[in-house]
């Protein structure tokens, strides 16, 4: 939570008193080095993995009046039983250097700063490929291993076996090792950080549970962090960290924010001595979902399943408790480890550790996740509270990434992070589509367009069209678990037949399609529904000079025009691309709110939508703007007609001359469509036609449809009902590719 709580939502107000240098084990009121003060910069509230790693940070990076705070001791919760296992080769170039980043603190940073052991071992890692696809992938890791300076070898069977001799080697492809993966000690790490921290003037204390945060509402009516309420007293801060791991959604509603959090039951096992297994590499085998973690002379032993145990009811009072271990649930991965090592059947179970996880992972992946990250992801948030943005592009873990009305949708949440967790180990492919929280936000079209045969793509929640099965409808089931929790697999289940076949890095079996579709679009005409975009409102006395600080382009033309524009950040990297439309000032027709002063209307790409709203509400913050944006987004739909023909099948639907005089590009209008009014706007045009058909570039039209939500279907009636030529492009939909 930082001090710009952008969330579509309150607090209380106390005194203060805060706690001294190093570890404090707090029993009392608040106090630092004797002195007591009431204020902090930060506080950063979770003594777990993350939340040592942000403190470290911030504090490396200059900003020493900040505290932790721990409602136990630290590592409590999950951090003090994770397995500690680093992988350095992820499919995304971020992750590779957060992974990087870690290990650099861990192996080598905090040892020279404090001269003491963090408890890192490296031992190395082995990925398993059992059929080519998977060897495939891990080449390509391999390649951007090399990027990043991360040795790694793709070996044979043979070689494998010559570098784990317990391991059976019978059923493999190949494997990837990279000989510097490791193993990190949870406790050591935590220990050592916030000594480094510490050091430099941060404040850790544990024993010190959040009892409440304080929010307050400014003038604009933005709500903003204004202190940290604990057993022992208040800290007033601008800023608050939460880095509570499986807590993390209770303490977001003490602020007002929704965390899209779920806990499960999440184990591994011990083994007894295995002679001959000491020194080897940690190994991964990820279609058997299992892991092999080196310990000592033993190895522990986990994975990830299908049907993993919710914990629903999250106790305040569990710290360093574990849970009873399903056998049930935990068995498949015994069977997946005894293929891959036998001398496991003959070996005897020493423990077990069964304790709660955060899954946040891919799909609903926050900067809550696992150790491995930890140390990447701490230096981000500390960059992020320091100026005001991350360094790396972490958009893949930004709650602002999800659409205000998912988070705190239990549905979404709950089917999304059990596949995240059940797919945890599979390959990534290009095309590959979530079956979970499917159906969340539909605009009237779709049905329309799944009796056509769309395979519709999830964007932001929202269902948009992907490309037409010419063999039928492809209609999405609900969810079903992959079968887990007694809920009846789905049968003949077409959708996820056609995401099957798409699993490849090269082209899919569709490729033929969206050709056909391409050229029906840059010969002829072709219709985008482009409804998940998201539609707001810029309005108020200051939207001029609002709009001229926000966009890069002068959208300050004369009312009617439309203007292709980006949004920058403070740093001048891109925000966004989106268009911007002038409208008339005070105007009160169709789809335009009435309101003093200018009004602009801004189209801009679904899957970013939440993120551009944030950032615009943070400008007009930041700098004080009189004005409102208001998001009509579920209100109003979009229909983007394309391609040479386009100007002649319009013509034929709308009232309004389409000729170059009469509608010049980049301006929009009110016109009237099967007896409906509508705003056109001429938008790409020429840029598009250029590539798509030089010949008729002159001729083409790019053309937009900005209609309200019931009036969609009747617009899209009449254009498909004009005649029988129209009718058969209207059904033509390509991969949008403007997000």
């Amino acid at each position: 939570l930082h001090s710009h709580t952008h969330t579509r939502s309150s607090g209380a107000t106390s005194g203060l008193v805060l706690c001294s240098f190093g570890i404090r084990n707090c029993t009392g009121n608040l106090a630092i080095s004797g002195q007591p003060t009431r204020s902090a910069d930060a506080v950063v509230i979770g003594g777990g993995s993350l939340g040592c790693q942000t403190i470290y940070h911030l504090a490396k990076m200059g900003m020493t009046n900040v505290v932790l705070l721990e409602r136990d001791r630290l590592t409590a919760g999950t951090t003090w039983h994770t397995a500690g296992l680093l992988w350095q080769l992820r499919p995304s170039d971020v992750e590779v250097e957060l992974l990087a980043h870690t290990r650099n603190v861990i192996s080598k940073d905090l040892e020279e700063e404090t001269g003491l052991h963090t408890g890192w071992i490296q031992n190395g890692g082995i990925f398993i490929a059992s059929n080519k696809q998977r060897l495939d992938e891990y080449k390509r890791l391999m390649s951007l291993g090399k990027v990043y300076g991360i040795e790694s070898h793709v070996l044979s069977p043979a070689e494998t076996k010559d570098l784990y001799p317990l391991m059976n080697v019978d059923d493999l492809y190949g494997t990837l090792y990279v000989p510097t993966d490791g193993t990190m000690d949870p406790a050591g790490t935590c220990t050592t950080l916030t000594r480094a921290a510490s050091a430099r003037g941060a404040t850790v204390i544990e024993n010190c549970p959040v009892t409440g945060i304080q929010v307050r509402t400014d003038d604009l009516g933005v709500k903003k962090v204004k202190a940290v309420e604990t057993a022992h007293g208040t800290i007033e801060t601008p800023c608050v960290v939460n880095c509570a791991g499986v807590w993390a959604t209770k303490l977001g509603e003490m602020a007002g924010v929704k965390v899209p959090l779920v806990a499960m039951h999440h184990a591994y096992v011990v083994t007894e001595r295995i002679e001959g297994i000491q020194n080897m590499p940690n190994v991964r085998d990820h279609d058997a979902s299992v892991y092999l973690r080196l310990q000592g002379d033993a190895l522990s032993v986990g994975g990830y399943e299908h049907n993993p145990i919710f914990w629903d009811e999250v106790s305040d009072k569990f710290a360093f408790s574990l849970f009873d271990l399903d056998w049930d649930v935990f068995m498949q991965h015994i069977e997946g480890a005894i293929n891959r090592v036998p001398v496991l059947e003959q070996t005897g179970i020493k423990s077990t550790v069964c304790g709660p996880g955060t899954q946040t992972r891919k799909c609903i992946q926050l900067c809550l996740h696992c150790m491995m990250l930890g140390g990447g992801c701490g230096r981000e948030l500390a960059h992020w509270v320091i100026h005001g943005r991350p360094e790396k592009d972490m958009y893949g873990y930004d709650i602002r990434r999800f659409h205000n009305s998912l988070t705190g949708n239990n549905r979404w949440i709950r089917e999304r992070s059990h596949e995240s967790y059940a797919k945890n180990y599979s390959v990534v492919f290009p095309f590959d589509e979530p079956l979970a929280s499917r159906n969340m936000r539909r605009d009237p079209f779709h049905q329309v367009l799944t009796e056509q045969g769309c395979v519709f793509q999830e964007r932001h929640g929202w269902e948009r069209p992907g490309w037409f099965n010419k063999d039928g409808p492809a209609p999405l089931k609900n969810y079903d678990y992959y079968g887990s929790y007694d809920i009846k697999k789905n049968v003949n289940y077409k959708y996820n037949e056609l995401l099957n076949k798409e699993y490849t890095f090269g082209f899919p079996p569709h490729h033929d399609v969206i050709k056909s579709e391409c050229l029906s679009c840059r010969h002829s005409v072709a219709v985008f529904d482009m409804s998940y975009f998201g539609k707001f409102y810029l309005t108020g006395p200051d939207a001029k000079k609002a709009a001229d600080w926000l966009f890069t382009a002068d959208v300050n033309k004369k009312p009617g025009s439309t203007v292709y524009t980006c949004m920058l950040n403070k740093r001048g990297g891109a925000e966004a691309d989106l268009t911007v439309s002038r409208l008339e000032a005070g105007a009160s027709v169709i789809l335009v709110p009435s309101a003093p002063g200018d009004a602009y209307y801004l189209a801009i790409g679904g899957g970013v939508a939440e993120h551009n709203w944030n950032h615009i509400r943070s400008v007009l913050q930041d700098q004080g703007f009189r004005c409102q944006l208001t998001d009509h987004s579920e209100d109003m739909g979009m229909i983007s007609i394309q391609g040479p023909k386009s100007r002649e099948v319009l013509q034929e639907v709308l009232d309004t001359d389409l000729s170059n005089e009469a509608f010049p590009f980049s301006t929009h209008k009110v016109v009237n469509a099967a007896g409906h009014q509508l705003v056109a706007g001429l938008v790409w045009s020429r840029a598009f036609s250029a590539l798509c058909s030089p010949q008729s570039s002159l001729d083409s039209l790019s053309l937009s449809l900005f209609l309200t939500c019931h009036l969609k279907r009747a617009c899209w009636r009449a254009l498909g009902q004009m005649n029988s030529r129209l009718y058969a492009f209207l059904h033509v939909c390509l991969h949008c590719v403007c997000v």
